[in-house]
């Protein structure tokens, strides 16, 4: 989407230093510039001012600033929009933005599973109607607005993931967002350090269906009994999918490759389809019902939604599956981590076809009171899926905890054929570079 620089300042209440320049795109990093952009310096930990000469050297021809000692001085290159403050003021061009869009809006939130519904949203309608989608796993309160201010004008539907670490958080998004659409994958107990308990989560992602216009839909996972129960709360028409209770779009007769890969039957209403779907994980399943409910209500002939999971893929580290040159499997779901997501990983581990099963796990962040019950319920999973468990910084476990990749890689040995190898753990244990390290 494009902007002219004094249409940005008035949509944000801000002061234009300079001439009123085109903005083609707005960063918050400005390692990744792209000419023609607007700089958003964020004031966090760091200050983000002190980036803004870096970001117009990659290419950034206004800024948003909240100190008047980053202005330009009369001549120079570039402008500035002075504000109050520069997250407040990128999520009113959010606003702004928003408001020009044409787009379905579709709002995905939940526990797990987020970013692969997103992704696979994405494939599935994207075929078929011109599509924008939030990059990676950008769902806060500066991911959302970057992706609306960053999809094209031609938009036709816009996929945004929203995440949320407190009460009111999704409620906030979507008032900057307005989806029509609302999915709403899951709830568990999924940073409860911040939220106390499931109950309050359940409150927190519920956020999503209340805010959904009357004429608005909201796609609800129907296995999971706390999303099912927002069906009461919601202002609109209600689509359910599932495989275990009978839902509106329903999944049978999975099937998994020897590379996890599903291949089920989908039920919709009296039609029945085959579908096939190029990511790993039998919990993947889930997620690509809650892409095609998405697909089926924004009209997208269904025979073509299903048809693109089959080459859809999914974001990094997320049940990446690779072979060691001497034919060891080794499952990179990296990510992040938390106790329902660890356990759909290490049973699909234990689908595998392989004469030797390990996780290497690291520490399941934010869990609060749950953490050592959370990590001794996995350690107790790999006992009865018989898995060896190698345990990564973290002693919750209850096993021989490894402090460095070199002290896992020698615990590992030798790697061969028949041997398959889980690696997940939250984002602070870092378990990207031993997959690497691994496949290397």
């Amino acid at each position: 989407m494009e902007f002219r620089a004094a249409e940005i300042a008035q949509a944000v209440q801000g002061r234009l230093v300079g001439p009123d320049t085109l903005v083609t795109s707005v960063s918050i990093d400005s390692r990744s510039i792209e000419p023609n952009a607007l700089f958003v310096p964020i004031v966090a930990d760091r200050d983000g001012h002190d980036w803004i000469d870096g970001a117009v050297a990659n290419g950034a021809t206004v800024w948003f600033t909240s100190d008047d000692n980053y202005v330009p001085m009369p001549g120079a290159a570039g402008s500035a929009i002075v504000v109050g403050d520069t997250t407040d003021a990128l999520a009113d061009l959010a606003r702004h933005a928003r408001g020009r869009l044409k787009a379905v809006v579709i709002g995905i939130t939940g526990s797990v599973g987020k970013t692969s519904v997103k992704d696979l949203a994405a494939a599935a309608i994207g075929g078929n109607r011109i599509t924008a989608a939030s990059d990676k796993s950008f769902n806060n309160e500066l991911g959302v607005p970057l992706t609306i201010c960053n999809a094209p004008a031609d938009t036709e539907v816009l996929i945004v993931e929203m995440g949320a670490r407190g009460l009111g958080h999704i409620a906030h998004l979507c008032e900057i967002a307005r989806p029509t659409i609302g999915i709403v994958t899951w709830v568990g107990a999924v940073h409860t350090s911040e939220f106390g308990d499931v109950a309050t989560v359940a409150t927190a992602k519920a956020e999503l269906v209340r805010s959904l216009p009357s004429d608005g839909v909201a796609i609800l996972n129907a296995d999971c009994a706390e999303v099912a129960a927002m069906a009461d709360c919601a202002p609109c028409r209600v689509v359910t999918y599932g495989e275990l209770v009978q839902a509106d779009l329903q999944a049978t007769g999975l099937v998994l490759d020897d590379r996890l890969r599903g291949r089920f039957t989908l039920h919709m209403g009296d039609a029945v389809f085959g579908v096939e779907l190029g990511v790993s994980g039998a919990h993947q399943v889930s997620n690509a019902l809650a892409a095609l409910a998405a697909a089926s209500v924004v009209e997208v002939p269904m025979e073509r939604a299903a048809g693109a999971l089959g080459d859809a893929a999914i974001s990094p580290w997320r049940m990446e599956i690779g072979v060691t040159g001497d034919g060891a499997t080794i499952i990179n779901d990296s990510y992040n981590a938390n106790a329902i997501s660890t356990s759909a990983a290490l049973r699909s581990l234990a689908a595998l076809n392989a004469t030797r099963r390990i996780a290497v796990l690291g520490t399941m962040a934010e869990l609060g009171d749950r953490h050592q019950a959370d990590h001794q319920a996995i350690a107790d999973l790999c006992s009865s899926l018989e898995i060896e468990l190698v345990a990564f910084g973290e002693s919750a476990y209850g096993v021989e905890v490894l402090g460095d990749l070199n002290a896992v890689v020698a615990h590992l040995g030798p790697l061969h054929a028949g041997i398959a190898v889980l690696i997940k753990g939250s984002r602070v244990a870092g378990l990207e570079r031993l997959a690497a390290t691994l496949l290397a």
